[in-house]
């Protein structure tokens, strides 16, 4: 029997942790170039109000290059070292140390931004045509001038500044409020036992098989949250107000135009997206139908949702079958990817399994000057073998845009940063379902990727559309109650899900637990990056021409381009509906394959 006392870090065989050495050979080389790098940062700031012509302009971007490729490296090394072992005083104190200092850094280039915009209209332009050194950096210079009308006087900039704190209370009272002050009550477990219900607990406790496990938690949980929906209105009314007071301040005409304006996003991607989903919510009302009649239910609830209609015995998958699989997987992504994939997999970017006081969940994390490092916390699933690609396709994707893109370019947006992660699973998921023999087996999967589908499009939209009512709300002077937030979330339930769910009153009060809506516009990213993804995968199953290539010029354009553009350059071209509409068309082909096993 294995033993399941975890092993401390030093028991873990080499060859299954990242090399982080290869960053530094010792602590005692980081703490020498630690030493060096404060020597070195202060020299940025002689630069200051000396940015007056582009000679001097270049000088400063290529020594900024230098001391921030230093600083990070230094920062990446401490952070992994402290992830390995959180425990361990040392790294933790390492860590805290360039955390500290990485602030005081931050001051010494401050000026640059305030600086370049105070400079006559047009300068920077001609001293770009002027100057060929200054032609590599023109994409980032003039999307700095870009913001020039958004941009205060110094003063009123510092003013922002010291009040940023005070505009971000709604959220930290939000996160206080829900994850510390609340508590839910107890509830019976599957085993009749009483358990407390959390809010982290919740998730297991709605897929839960008991039916009345599932409605306990799912009533106890929003009761909970309907004792304090009106100080959960207010928390979110003054966060929408400072949404709303930022963008008036900055010169933009809606808060909608203050979130996506500067990745130069048109406002249309984000009406667009709602309105493709809205044209297709049938699929949606057919995927509701299906899983009632899977259930086997007469009657079915909001709190039935989340139940996996199919259960298959837990399987075992070492790490190296897990690797095989996803070479399988990722095959038509063809010989050059799968090359980098393996080289990444030998070649120490993984730091594999958990150990005593290693950090959880997974990331991809690394600096232009290290390897796109890869923290798993394998747990012989077959959703860990999805990690595993989801991460790799993160790090193939850090791996090409450092090759291809200098420094200042090999940073991609939030925009792009789910598409190469998700592109990697689309494609696992899609062969694992066509290899699969066992029927059983298969509907698990396919019930998967449209469990997958329905939250990350359909739900995240749903969120998409209930944020845009709120904030053209608030635009047009109408100030919102917990009953008019009530009254909308349960109208867009009764849209999304349609009238085969009973839309429980219960559910009305779901938008107070949400802690996305305090992060303004932020969530249609989850459903546009899918889209995208999946757009890329179905072009590369389909055997498009040119489809691989266009898909690795992607990865390779890191940031030196705005995402729509380097997304439509690759052939995705997200102001159009396409790429969620082949989203929704693989949701309707995995519910034909569903339907017929009925």
């Amino acid at each position: 029997m294995e033993s399941k006392v975890l092993k401390k870090r030093e028991d873990i065989q080499e060859i299954d942790k990242w090399s982080v050495n290869e960053v530094y050979s010792s602590d005692e080389v980081w703490e020498k170039e630690y030493k060096e790098l404060q020597e070195e940062a202060p020299k940025l700031k002689w630069f200051e109000g000396k940015l007056k012509n582009g000679e001097v302009l270049i000088e400063y971007l290529e020594l900024n290059e230098e001391i921030s490729r230093k600083a990070e490296k230094i920062y990446v090394y401490a952070h992994l070292k402290s992830d390995e072992d959180t425990s361990n005083p040392k790294y933790q104190s390492m860590m805290n140390k360039i955390d500290a200092y990485m602030a005081e850094y931050a001051t010494y280039s401050a000026y640059l931004v305030p600086e370049l915009l105070s400079l006559p209209d047009g300068f920077i332009e001609e001293e770009i045509k002027r100057l060929d050194g200054l032609k590599p950096y023109e994409f980032l210079l003039t999307n700095i001038i870009k913001e020039k009308p958004h941009v205060l006087s110094k003063e009123e900039e510092e003013l922002l500044a010291a009040a940023s704190d005070c505009l971000d209370a709604p959220s930290s009272i939000h996160n206080i409020m829900t994850n510390a002050d609340m508590k839910f009550g107890n509830i019976k477990d599957e085993d009749g036992h009483e358990v407390e219900l959390t809010e982290g607990n919740y998730s297991s406790f709605i897929k839960s098989k008991d039916r009345s496990v599932r409605e306990a938690a799912f009533k106890d949980l929003f009761g909970h949250y309907k004792d304090f929906e009106n100080t959960l209105a207010t928390t979110l009314s003054s966060s929408i107000k400072a949404f709303n007071f930022s963008a008036r301040v900055r010169k933009y005409n809606s808060a909608l135009e203050a979130a996506l304006k500067p990745e130069d996003i048109p406002l249309e991607v984000y009406k667009n997206a709602i309105k493709t989903i809205n044209d297709n919510i049938e699929s949606l009302h057919r995927y509701v139908r299906v899983k009632k009649k899977l259930l086997g239910l007469d009657e079915m609830h909001m709190y039935d949702l989340y139940v996996p209609v199919i259960e298959i015995d837990k399987e075992h998958v070492e790490f190296d079958k897990g690797v095989e699989m996803a070479i399988e997987g990722l095959n038509p992504l063809g010989e050059e990817y799968l090359e980098i994939f393996k080289g990444g997999i030998e070649g120490g970017w993984i730091d594999k399994y958990i150990n005593k006081g290693k950090r959880g969940g997974a990331y991809s994390w690394g600096g232009y000057d290290t390897k796109p490092f890869v923290l798993l916390n394998y747990n012989y699933d077959l959703n860990d073998v999805s990690t595993l690609v989801h991460e790799m396709g993160h790090s193939i994707h850090s791996y090409y845009s450092r090759k291809e893109q200098s420094y200042y370019y090999a940073g991609y947006s939030i925009f792009c940063a789910e598409v190469a992660s998700t592109t990697n699973e689309a494609l696992l998921i899609h062969h694992l379902i066509n290899k699969e023999t066992d029927e059983k087996k298969k509907l698990y999967l396919i019930n998967q990727e449209l469990e997958q589908i329905r939250t990350t499009v359909f739900r995240q939209i749903m969120f998409a559309e209930f944020e845009l009512y709120t904030h053209e709300s608030f635009e047009k002077g109408m100030p919102l109650t917990a009953e008019d937030y009530n009254a909308k979330w349960h109208e867009l339930n009764q849209k999304y899900f349609g009238e085969d769910i009973i839309v429980d009153n219960e559910i009305d009060v779901e938008w107070a637990r949400i802690p996305h809506f305090y992060n303004d516009f932020y969530v249609y990213q989850y459903a546009t990056g899918y889209a995208a993804a999946s757009a890329f995968a179905k072009s590369i199953l389909d055997k498009e021409p040119n489809a691989v290539e266009k898909y690795t010029g992607f990865l390779k354009s890191g940031g030196s381009n705005y995402p729509i553009e380097i997304l439509k350059k690759a052939g995705v071209d997200m102001t159009t509906p396409k790429p969620l509409e082949a989203t929704i068309e693989r949701f309707n082909e995995l519910l034909d394959m569903l339907e017929k096993d009925i």
